[in-house]
């Protein structure tokens, strides 16, 4: 008996193993080997987009002074979805006067409490809205619509809560100090995050008791005109939102106006240089939230598996176009190659396509003209010696569209490492010493934000406090909330915005 039974063991050691495996066991994240994903298009049917836009002032579309008018392109399709009008001086100075008017009149006036009920009621339009909203802002933008429906919108909704509670609790915001509005502000965002932009200036403007002008970028102005229906659904008063579309000029009207008395502007380091210059010597407040290129350290304790999808997140969210984007890889040299290697897998898995789509992971550049900025920058890595990886996958023919794109043996001194790129590109550089993470970490003109990857808490508090960035995320990447404030160092901007800080450059300080 007992031979027989070593017989039925030895058999079944010789016999090969029974264990089921998947039809890709001999592959690496080659999922298009055994399925493909169905196209999972959002539908935008119901979705109201008017024929053209004029300014919205004192509670009303107003037409613009002069018959002047841009087109509001999709980058997916380049389809024009609207036209809008192109404010000049003269609509500057119109939205400034119902502003000013309404600011003396009716809103400084009202309690804290008054106000906080009409900015809570926006948030809430804001969410009831919400599927238009980021089917529009994916239709503009061209941003994946798991971004814009996932982030943006619900974001936006965030940051008016948030401030709504504010609005009555001024006085213990700046313990032993009254507070007033400072004015009338005008603000100026870009078209990266165009409703999350708005709201993170309008909310504690609105909080605060001020009145504003706002421009959108010229290239994505659909959620802010409907942001200003919203206004009227939410019964605001006349004149508290003004919404004054338009180009440079038009920002330049506002930076110049004399009686605005706040000044909020999101957008590149060139500009916000030409605005700091502008406002040299006047009275005006102002924040500048600017350029970045973020430095996203990996130590070798790091979970490898999770810093890879912070790195993809950090970079291709939004296609890049993120001021704070993790566009610079140190990653520590022992496990360099074997990082380097599980990102260029990962990175083929990403799709890149119509924005619309659910299962899109990478959306259309903005613009033509940030494409073609883009390619530029990547013929510029190319020539400066460092060796360029992009993903397989197709792109549409139509539209403005980049596939993933990774550069190594890049030096301190390359362009791609110094300038932001403002796409999805990743430069990757390594180091030994965290001395020297944090010496390669600071060595650009910027200083937004950056990130940390280890399995150590005191590496985490000790370099965070080295790099010279106004946010350090640690073992996560891009994440957002209402009561943090943000900003930057250097050339990446001056003041704060969300959280307590950003309620500051919208009031004035008072003995109590």
């Amino acid at each position: 008996m007992a031979d027989q039974t070593q017989q039925n063991t030895a058999e079944i050691k010789d016999e090969p193993s029974k264990k089921p495996t998947s039809p890709n066991a001999d592959l690496k994240l080659d999922f298009n080997s055994f399925w493909e994903y169905s196209a999972a298009p959002e539908s935008s049917d119901f979705v109201e987009i008017r024929k053209s836009y004029d300014h919205y002032i004192n509670g009303n579309f107003t037409a613009p002074e002069k018959d002047r008018t841009m087109k509001s392109i999709n980058p997916a399709t380049e389809e024009v979805l609207t036209e809008f009008a192109e404010g000049t001086s003269e609509d500057v100075d119109k939205a400034v006067k119902a502003a000013r008017k309404a600011y003396n009149k009716t809103w400084s006036k009202l309690s804290g409490r008054e106000r906080g009920k009409y900015i809570y009621r926006i948030a809430r339009i804001i969410q009831e809205k919400a599927r238009e909203l980021a089917i529009i802002e994916s239709m503009d933008g061209g941003k994946p619509i798991r971004e814009s429906r996932d982030v943006d919108i619900p974001l936006a909704a965030a940051y008016f809560f948030y401030y709504a509670g504010w609005a009555d609790k001024l006085d213990y915001a700046f313990p032993g100090r009254k507070t007033e509005p400072v004015g009338v502000c005008g603000q100026i965002i870009p078209w990266n995050f165009p409703l999350l932009m708005l709201s993170w200036k309008i909310a504690p403007a609105l909080a605060a008791g001020n009145t504003v002008i706002l421009k959108p970028a010229e290239s994505t102005p659909i959620t802010a005109l409907k942001f200003a229906e919203i206004c009227s659904e939410a019964g605001l008063p006349d004149g508290v939102v003004n919404i004054v579309t338009g180009a440079g000029q038009t920002g330049s009207a506002i930076v110049n106006h004399p009686d605005i008395d706040k000044i909020a502007f999101t957008g590149s380091t060139e500009v916000g240089k030409i605005i700091q210059k502008s406002l040299a010597g006047t009275d005006k407040k102002f924040t500048l939230e600017l350029g970045g290129k973020g430095p996203n350290i990996v130590f070798e304790d790091a979970s490898v598996d999770q810093a890879v999808e912070g790195i993809i997140n950090a970079i291709f969210f939004n296609q890049g176009h993120v001021c704070c984007a993790g566009s610079r890889l140190l990653v520590q040299e022992g496990i360099a190659e074997r990082l380097i290697g599980k990102l260029k897998d990962r990175m083929e898995t990403l799709i890149v396509g119509d924005p619309l789509d659910k299962n899109t992971d990478v959306g259309a550049i903005n613009s033509k003209a940030q494409h073609e900025r883009i390619k530029e920058y990547l013929d510029i890595g190319v020539s400066e010696g460092a060796t360029m990886f992009q993903t397989n996958g197709s792109v549409p023919e139509k539209g403005y569209f980049c596939k993933p794109t990774l550069f190594t043996d890049v030096g301190q001194s390359n362009r791609i490492v110094q300038e932001e790129i403002f796409g999805p590109v990743l430069t990757v550089q390594t180091f030994r010493t965290p001395e020297e993470a944090v010496q390669k970490a600071n060595n650009t003109p910027y200083g937004l934000a950056g990130g940390i990857w280890t399995d150590k808490g005191s590496k985490i508090f000790k370099v965070s406090q080295k790099v010279r960035s106004g946010v350090v995320w640690a073992n996560t990447y891009n994440k957002f909330d209402p009561t943090s404030p943000f900003g930057g160092y250097k050339e990446s901007g001056v003041g704060r915005e969300g959280g307590l800080h950003g309620l500051y450059p919208y009031v004035n300080l008072l003995p109590s």
